[in-house]
């Protein structure tokens, strides 16, 4: 059998012809002739040698290892070099072909064989051919080795214009791999068989389990179903179009726009014009979004554009005729009907949302203008439709509308008819109900109907049968609304407009009893009583309604009836009124008893006792706020001078000067002071020098320093001076060797008073806190000695310096000529102090110095 297979040319051995070169070789084989090896040693000798020499080698080697993978793909490889350049029509290539059959009886479950002899028939353009090879190799190769054929099985079904081919081919190699079933629809669609690239379409989106290569989502392909039946409804005859957009419908909601689109184009391309007007005109009615309303809105007017510019053109075309001019004026007035629909469709896509938004109602009502039958039907459907416990906004408004809507066309009698049937609704809200019975009369009061608006109102806040809680959610509105503020402070101003002094102290009075009444309300009351003269009961009215409020919303009602007490009796109820004041200051918080205290004091000055009102004074300053104090203290110091005169303040500066912060206790120290310095204290003045400066630190406070230097310059000598300087000094090193003072006097110098030790150095912190307040303390104890020195060379600060001490004692002379002269004990003293040692100054060798200084 083998030896058939042979090619004639080495039937025999004879025929054979070897060279010298070739003996080691032969020899070799004939010792090793079933060794692969050998023989592509040989091959590989013989690369150079003539084609049919090789071949020759090729076949005596395939003779005796016909299965030789190698061996074949070898020589199918160089037969296939051979005729590369050669034409097709040369017999070569048919003898190289018959190679490739002949290797495929061994090697039919290579692959890789197989693609090269497909890929050498395309080459030759074999179709029929190639083909079928590509079959027997499908049909040779197990199904797992399928996936490596089919691509070149596809590239050469794609490369020739042969349709039907080409889609048997792809069906089976759909069979093999479905998921690739988007090549095969790209096919389709490029060979125009849409009808069958619609059906796999349809079959692909129906398919849950199915993912797409390309990564398109189940919307995306359905998308593009849509896009491909819409668009080409003459060629796609084999699906039901309207049933797969409108299953779109169901299944995508939140992108209803473009499929509604697609729907109508695909009915306009058909030809079936109405039947498209029909679908946008439903669109519009169904869709829920205002993405989706104008989305098929700005299609469904480009529609009617370009019917109405088809028209016009045909019009042109045909010459004037009767029928065209009605047609296309018929058609411009639907087009311009649409475009003045617009706002009202979409009032009714928002409506759609959110039915129970009233806001939109009432724009739907504004949109019918001039169309009385159409506002009440909407009125009509609004009521019926908004549920009161689901309302957006205030549904009260809907009836009170339509009432006024009736009231202006001088229906009145059907607004009240309306307006009595809201107030049998259920609201959710009292105030809805209490709104709505406050619209009926003022409905009333407009055509001067004032006992009716008088007895709406007073049934309005009659007690009903079953009496309910105004926040009990459970109970009706109906129910609850005798205790609404806004009914019955409408009925409080009627009644006193046009009701008796009994009715309207009624109203207020029961107003009060059911505990509803505001501070407002309760000094209308007292306000109403006094206009009447009743003062006793207007005192007794703001009485009521202190005992309903506390602070801070009685506030007002103490300001307004303390004033008014006051105005009416002065000084005639002195106790009465001083009770008063005392109920008033009980329990009151600190942030609202300084105008108290501040008209009771004047009480006291205007009517009562001076020495009541200094109690009353200090008392405000122990119970204001303590940012509040030291206005009072002014206060305070300003009524004692004015009525006891200036000698008895000083004990108020000495309590400020206790209880206020340091910053108002030394601006009180100041003035302390310097009140002693007119009535010719000096001392005491001085003392309250020296108290103040140990709350004042020198870098920070340099003001109050100042000031006391000028005291002492002025009334001082030289021992009050050192004394002075002595003070400061110790009050500089009191506050340098404190970590809270240098921490402040720090954050002051660097611009942050707010800030905190870490501020002085970002990032650090724990104990490099304490290290660097260390650093800085030594920086200011240097600063410290430095402006020490400095000072030292200026006379005005009367510190130890370079002059003589004559010229101390004349400047002190020159500063205060009343000073008492010292007498020569002093002076003696003042001589014992050590005098100044004068240094010899020396030169440093050059040694000291050794190679840092030339020569």
């Amino acid at each position: 059998c083998i030896q058939l297979l042979l090619a004639p040319e080495i039937e025999h051995v004879a025929d054979l012809v070897f060279e010298e070169e070739d003996l080691p070789y032969e020899e070799e084989i004939r010792k090793n002739q079933f060794s692969v090896k050998c023989w592509l040693l040989y091959i590989e000798f013989k690369q150079g040698a003539p084609k049919p020499r090789l071949n020759q080698l090729y076949e005596r080697a395939l003779k005796l290892l016909p299965c030789s993978y190698k061996l074949w793909y070898r020589y199918l490889k160089v037969r296939r070099a051979q005729v590369k350049h050669r034409c097709v029509t040369d017999p070569a290539y048919e003898d190289a072909n018959n190679c490739h059959e002949r290797a495929f009886l061994f090697m039919h479950k290579m692959p890789r064989l197989w693609l090269d002899y497909c890929q050498f028939l395309m080459d030759q353009g074999r179709v029929t051919r190639a083909r079928r090879t590509f079959d027997r190799a499908l049909r040779a190769l197990p199904i797992t080795q399928h996936s490596r054929i089919w691509p070149l099985y596809l590239s050469f079904l794609r490369s020739h214009p042969l349709p039907e081919t080409a889609v048997r081919g792809y069906r089976r190699f759909l069979k093999l791999i479905p998921e690739s079933a988007e090549e095969y629809l790209e096919y389709l669609k490029s060979s125009d068989r849409l009808d069958e690239a619609a059906q796999l379409l349809a079959t692909v989106v129906n398919d849950e389990r199915f993912i797409s290569k390309a990564g398109k989502s189940n919307y995306q392909l359905w998308h593009e179903l849509c896009d491909l039946i819409s668009q080409n409804p003459d060629k796609v005859r084999s699906l039901q179009v309207d049933a797969i957009i409108r299953g779109g419908l169901t299944r995508f909601t939140d992108q209803l726009g473009k499929l509604w689109c697609s729907l109508a184009e695909y009915y306009i391309r058909s030809g079936h014009f109405e039947k498209a007007r029909d679908v946008y005109e439903e669109a519009i009615r169904t869709v829920m979004t205002v993405r989706d309303f104008t989305q098929v809105f700005d299609s469904y007017a480009q529609f009617e554009e370009s019917m109405v510019a088809a028209k016009m053109e045909t019009a042109s075309e045909l010459g004037p005729e009767e029928d065209n001019d009605v047609d296309l004026e018929l058609r411009l007035a639907r087009f311009e009907r649409l475009i003045g629909r617009r706002p009202l469709l979409l009032n009714s896509v928002l409506l759609r949302q959110n039915p129970h938004n009233v806001h939109e109602w009432h724009k739907r009502v504004a949109l019918h203008q001039d169309q009385p039958r159409e506002i009440i039907s909407t009125y009509k459907e609004a009521i019926q439709t908004v549920d009161p416990f689901k309302a957006i906004g205030k549904p009260h408004t809907l009836w009170v509308a339509l009432a006024k809507f009736y009231d202006e066309k001088g229906q009145l009698d059907d607004a009240r008819v309306i307006l009595e049937k809201a107030t049998k609704v259920s609201f959710k809200q009292v105030d809805d109900l209490a709104s709505l019975w406050c619209q009926w009369g003022e409905l009333e009061l407009r055509h001067e109907n004032y006992d009716g608006a008088l007895r709406l109102l007073r049934k309005a806040t009659a007690l009903p049968a079953r009496q309910a809680e105004y926040f009990d959610p459970s109970e009706p509105v109906q129910n609850r609304v005798y205790k609404s503020l806004k009914v019955w402070s409408m009925l409080a101003d009627l009644e006193e407009s046009l009701g008796t002094f009994q009715s309207t102290k009624a109203v207020y009075d029961r107003i009060l009893d059911l505990r509803i009444a505001t501070p407002q309300i309760v000094i209308n009351y007292a306000m109403f009583l006094e206009e009447h003269k009743c003062f006793e009961e207007s005192f007794k009215a703001y009485e009521r309604g202190i005992s309903l409020f506390k602070w801070p919303n009685v506030s007002d009602i103490w300001s307004t009836y303390l004033t008014k007490f006051i105005a009416r009796y002065g000084g005639q109820k002195l106790e009465r009124a001083r009770d008063l004041f005392e109920q008033a200051l009980d329990h009151c918080p600190p942030k609202y008893t300084k105008p108290l205290y501040l008209r009771y004091a004047q009480l006291e000055e205007e009517w009562g006792l001076a020495r009541h009102a200094m109690a009353v004074y200090d008392r405000a300053t122990r119970a204001v706020e303590p940012a509040e104090q030291y206005d009072v203290f002014n206060i305070y110091i300003k009524r004692v001078a004015e009525i006891y005169g200036l000698i008895h303040t000083r004990e108020i500066y000495q309590k400020a000067i206790e209880v206020l912060p340091d910053e108002y206790a030394r601006e009180m120290c100041l003035r302390f002071a310097h009140l002693e310095c007119k009535f010719g204290e000096m001392d005491r003045a001085r003392a309250i020098y020296s108290f103040c400066s140990q709350m004042c630190d020198p870098r920070t406070t340099g003001a109050f320093w100042q000031t006391w230097k000028d005291f002492e310059v002025q009334h001082g000598n030289e021992d009050t001076i050192r004394e002075m300087l002595r003070i400061r000094r110790s009050v500089q090193a009191t506050y340098n060797t404190q970590v809270s003072f240098m921490a402040s006097q720090m954050l002051k110098v660097s611009g942050s008073a707010t800030g905190t030790v870490s501020d002085l150095a970002p990032g650090q912190s724990g104990m490099d806190d304490m290290k660097l307040l260390e650093q800085r303390a030594e920086q200011l104890a240097a600063e410290a000695e430095r402006d020490h020195s400095c000072r030292a060379q200026s006379k005005i600060f009367f510190v130890r310096s370079d002059g003589s001490r004559e010229e101390l004692a004349g400047l002190a002379q020159q500063a205060n000529p009343e000073e008492i002269q010292l007498g020569e004990e002093d002076e003696d003293e003042m001589d014992l102090e050590p005098s100044e040692v004068q240094l010899e100054q020396q030169r440093v060798p050059a040694a000291v110095f050794g190679s840092l200084k030339e020569n």
